[in-house]
This record gives structure tokens, C-alpha cells and sequence, in this order.
């Protein structure tokens, strides 16, 4: 089913440099009942929910608006939809697409694809058309589970020249009874559309209820879900989770907050993420407890769905947290079930923090991990936040969890460094995901040996406190969404205006990071800075598009006629 390395890390050198890093000096930060190694409970995701569904069964699985469903209602939906996709022909290891949003379609659709044996794939409903069609080429889907207004405005285009062979349309309300969150969700979409061709969901769920569930069983090293990253360099590309290494660190998630069935999770991060597919469905699941969605990232929603579900644990990109803090009805608003909010994907300050807990009483705690490390590879121990590097201004993202070994290289040579000293952080253990779907020369290059070349520069201190300060690469990361300035600059060279383009992320108080354009124009053409934004507007998600233009007459370049992106990054 999977194509990926075998191969696991070589164990660390025990002299040196990397004698700082085999020592572990970071567990003696560890929570208490927290050991260096965990015991996996569970070989693969779809066991995990066959255990949250025998335990908690006539429970609150997922909660939406004013909707509760319970894990036997999901798993009933989900096992129908499983049946009628085998009956129609999805093979073992085949992948199902699905492009919603936050809605319960998210979770039935991902159950459905493990119990047919299959492998599901996460696509941002921000995608353009072109975007679209090579991430459902790349991975070879010949299912997609999308939303209608996502089929009218995007799908529709791109299903005659891809490998798609069924696409099943749904209205974010399919699954939401309560006549407040229908109405709700129907004007966020648009009401319900006519999709054409394509078949609803829920006529397959019905159509599959009458069938024999299907009998294909996974494994650990299976893929579980490919879920697309610009990773440490090149274009998009699928890292493919593992159903263990996915089980792995949602067991990490809980037991390191303590978390158990009477936790609900706050769902704020998107789940076509890996933060909201590991931090909120595979968390939630693992503990039995409800997780609370709102469709979209809406402050006001996300504020009433805590007054309402009463949530414990939720983990965001700082920009969440900064939408709800500005939020004028945030006083009037009982946050006091919130016990740990984690942030992480994006830088996190020391003044956004302190501004959040001020405003809530509620401490932000810093988290690190990467799509390749199947979310967390660090986490901050509860009740102990993470110092401050006195040289950087860096927050510390917290230490290693259970299993993780990280050390600190030097960018150029590979070889560790000293605690205190800038270098690239390399992790290796069971949540570094084995590869790139059907890229092998990419996996070599970034996950040599099971260790994973993460392209972001740190240190770490000499109590085993990580900070991550830059990063190798000129990836933009604007409110944890990564970004490839190439990319973006494909699109620019696209205008018949433009003659160069050069694409730099610049700091920004709200997203972390946002996209500058730097562009030169053709002799005799114009352009406005209006113009191309919405140029891009047209073919990229939004949070690739640049934010500003600037014109240059030449854009800087080396001698050999590469552009000088740190030049034009560094201009005010």
C-alpha cells in the first residue's frame, strides 16, 4: 500500500558534540509520570477508534452547534460509506480526497477510508483550481469527498483531467440537526447547490448501510492519511502519516496534558492540517471525549461553542488566539474550562502571550512539530512555561516528547553542535513520518535514515530547552501555513506585465509572517500593485497570495544571476 524507508536512525554518538543530545538533559523536565520511552497502546489509527467507539459509544463524539453526535452514530456512517466504496471498486490502499471544512464529513469520511483498507488525503478548501488538480494527480485519488459550494466553485473544472473516478458532494449541514447551526451553516455556504454529475454523500452512506461491512484490515506502517507540505525545500509534496506514528502521538498529546474521556477538545485548528488532524481527531478519539467544531475559525462561534461544550484542550496558530483576544465579546465569555491551550505553527512571542493570559487568564503554551513529524515533536511541560534565549528573544518550544531524539547540527556540515550554538534541528523517533508519497529522491534528501533534516535553525540550552529561531530556507510560514516563494512567483511571471519576480516573507504583528512581491515590469507595461494581488488572488490560496508589491527597477542578484532574496527581505 505505502511506499516508503525501512531504514530507522543510527543511534546518536555518546562522545563529542552529540554527547549533550544522547545525554537527554530534557527529561528530567518532564512532566510527573511521564518516561523518557512510551508504550504504544494502539498499532493503528483505525484500532484506536474501534476502541474509542466500544468504550464511549453512546457518547458525544463530535459536537457542532447544538449537535452532539455520538461515536456510534459516526461509526455507523462511516462504516456505510465504507461499504459503498468497496462496492465501488476502491481497492486496498486506494485514496480518498476530501475537501471540506470543519465539519463532521471530516471525520466519517477519514473512518471510512481505514475501514476499506484506503488511505485518505488532506486538501485545504483553500485551494485554486491548479492546486487542486495536481495534489488529487500527485497522490492518484480516485475518490473526493467535497462541499457543494467547493464542487460548483473549484471541482467541477478540474475532474475531467484528473485520476478522480467518483466525487460525493455534501452541504456543511447534513449531520447538524439543531435548526440554529442549520440555518447558520446555510448561509455560510450559500444554501444548498445543484452539483451537476458528482453524487451526495449521503446517498452513498444510505446506499452502504445496507451492506456487509467491508473486511480489510490495516496496519501500523501503513499510510493512514497523505497530508500535503512544502516540507524543508521543493514544491508541495505529500508527507504520508503513518497509522502508528499517528496513534503514537496522539497518546503523546494525552498523556502529557493528562487528558481522558471527560476532555473535550476544542477543534480551532483546520483538520485538513496535520495540527488538527493529530491535535484534534486523533486526540479526541484516543481519549474518548467530544470534540466541538464550528465549520470555520469564526471568534465569535469559537466563543460560544466553549461557553456551550465547555471544552479543556485546544491547540491553534497564535493568530487564533490573537482574533480571540481582540474579540469584543470576549469578556462576557467563561473561558475557565480551558485548562491547556497550546499554540504552535508559527512563531510564538512572549508579548502575545502575556497579552492573551491577561485578557483571559489562560497561558499559551508553546508547542513544535512539523507535517513530517506527525504534529508534536515538542512539547511544553503543563504548569512550566518555557524560558526565554536571552541572545534571540526566542520563547522556548518546549523540550522532546516521550521517544523523540533531537540534536542540534551545523547547516553546512551535519555535524552537532554545542548547547548554546545555532544549528539545524534534526529529529529522529516514531512520529517522523517515512517519506514523500512517490518521492523517493525527496525522502533521501530530507529524511536520510529516518532522521528528519527539519531546515529550521534553534539550539538548544543546557537544561535541554529547544528554541527555534530561522529557518534554513526562504519557506514563508504565515500563520503556520507554509509558503514557497517560487511558487508564488510562477503566478507572477504569469502577467503579461511582469518581467521579474521575487517573492520574500516579511514579519508581520498578526500572521507571524506575511508574502512580500518584489517585481520588475516589462519595458512600455504597467501594472498596479492592486492588479497583481488580485492576479494571484485569481490562481492561489489566499494565504499564498502577497500582501504587498513592490517595484523595483532591477531586482539584486549575485554574479552568477541568482536573486539576493535576504537583500529584499531585509528592506523596511
Amino acid at each position: 500500500m505505502s511506499e516508503m524507508t525501512t531504514a530507522g536512525p543510527p543511534p546518536l554518538g555518546e562522545e563529542g558534540a552529540a554527547a549533550p543530545y544522547a545525554a537527554r538533559p530534557w527529561l528530567a523536565l518532564y512532566p510527573d509520570g511521564v518516561g523518557a520511552t512510551l508504550e504504544p497502546r494502539f498499532a493503528t489509527m483505525a484500532a484506536l477508534w474501534d476502541d474509542a467507539v466500544s468504550r464511549r459509544g453512546g457518547d458525544p463524539a463530535l459536537c457542532v452547534f447544538g449537535t452532539a453526535l455520538t461515536y456510534a452514530e459516526v461509526d455507523a456512517a462511516a462504516t456505510a460509506l465504507a461499504a459503498d466504496l468497496v462496492l465501488g471498486g476502491l481497492p486496498p490502499g486506494g485514496r480518498v480526497a476530501v475537501l471540506v471544512q470543519n465539519d463532521p464529513q471530516w471525520a466519517i469520511a477519514l473512518v471510512a477510508a481505514w475501514k476499506a483498507g484506503g488511505v485518505a488525503v488532506s486538501l485545504s478548501p483553500l485551494l485554486k483550481g491548479r492546486e487542486l488538480s495536481f495534489e488529487l494527480a500527485d497522490a492518484g485519488a480516485s475518490v473526493l469527498v467535497c462541499l457543494e459550494d467547493l464542487y460548483d466553485d473549484v471541482v467541477r473544472d478540474v475532474v475531467a483531467g484528473s485520476p478522480l473516478e467518483r466525487v460525493l458532494v455534501t452541504h456543511p449541514a447534513d449531520w447538524v440537526v439543531d435548526d440554529e447551526g442549520r440555518a447558520h451553516l446555510a448561509a455560510a455556504s450559500g444554501g444548498r447547490r445543484a452539483v451537476g454529475d458528482a453524487e451526495r454523500l449521503l446517498d452513498a452512506v444510505h446506499r452502504g448501510a445496507g451492506l456487509a461491512a467491508p473486511e480489510r484490515a490495516v496496519a501500523g506502517d501503513d499510510v493512514a492519511a497523505l497530508v500535503y507540505t512544502s516540507g524543508t525545500t521543493g514544491p508541495p509534496k505529500a508527507a504520508m502519516l503513518t497509522h502508528a506514528g499517528m496513534a503514537y502521538n496522539a497518546q503523546v498529546f494525552a498523556e502529557w496534558f493528562r487528558l481522558g474521556e471527560d476532555d473535550p477538545v476544542l477543534g480551532i485548528a483546520p483538520l485538513f492540517h496535520v495540527t488538527g488532524l493529530v491535535g484534534h481527531l486523533a486526540v479526541s478519539w484516543y481519549c474518548g471525549s467530544p470534540l466541538v467544531l464550528s465549520h470555520r475559525f469564526d471568534p465569535e462561534l469559537v466563543l460560544a461553542s466553549v461557553e456551550r461544550w465547555r471544552p479543556t484542550f485546544t491547540i491553534a496558530a497564535i493568530t487564533a488566539y490573537l482574533a480571540l483576544a481582540e474579540h469584543p465579546g470576549l469578556a462576557s465569555v467563561d473561558l475557565s474550562s480551558l485548562r491547556y491551550a497550546a499554540s504552535g505553527g508559527a512563531p510564538v512571542t512572549k508579548a502575545v502571550v502575556d497579552r492573551f493570559a491577561e485578557r483571559t487568564g489562560i497561558s499559551i503554551t508553546s508547542v513544535y512539530g512539523l507535517t513530517e513529524t506527525t504534529s508534536p515533536s515538542h512539547l511544553t511541560p503543563p504548569g512550566r512555561p518555557g524560558p526565554v534565549d536571552s541572545q534571540t528573544s526566542a520563547i522556548s518550544v518546549g523540550v522532546p516528547v516521550p521517544g523523540a531524539m533531537v540534536e542540534v547540527v551545523d547547516a553546512a556540515t551535519g555535524e552537532p553542535v554545542p548547547p548554546g550554538t545555532l544549528g539545524e534541528l534534526v529529529i529522529s523517533g516514531p512520529m517522523v513520518v517515512p517519506g514523500y508519497w512517490g518521492k523517493p529522491d525527496e525522502t533521501a534528501a530530507a529524511i536520510p535514515g529516518g532522521r528528519l533534516f527539519t531546515g529550521d535553525i534553534g539550539l538548544m540550552d543546557d537544561a535541554g530547552w529547544f528554541y527555534v529561531v530561522d529557518r534554513k530556507k526562504d519557506q514563508i510560514n504565515a500563520s503556520g501555513y507554509k509558503v514557497w516563494p517560487r511558487e508564488v512567483e510562477d503566478v507572477l511571471y504569469e502577467h503579461p506585465a511582469v518581467r521579474e519576480a521575487a517573492v520574500v516573507g516579511v514579519p508581520d504583528p498578526y500572521r507571524g509572517e506575511t508574502v512580500r512581491a518584489h517585481v520588475s515590469l516589462r519595458a512600455g507595461a504597467s501594472a498596479t500593485e492592486d492588479e497583481l494581488i488580485a492576479f494571484c488572488r485569481e490562481r492561489l490560496a489566499s494565504y499564498k497570495c502577497p500582501r504587498s508589491v513592490r517595484f523595483e527597477d532591477e531586482l539584486p542578484k549575485t554574479s552568477s544571476g541568482k536573486l539576493l532574496r535576504r537583500d529584499l527581505r531585509d528592506r523596511p
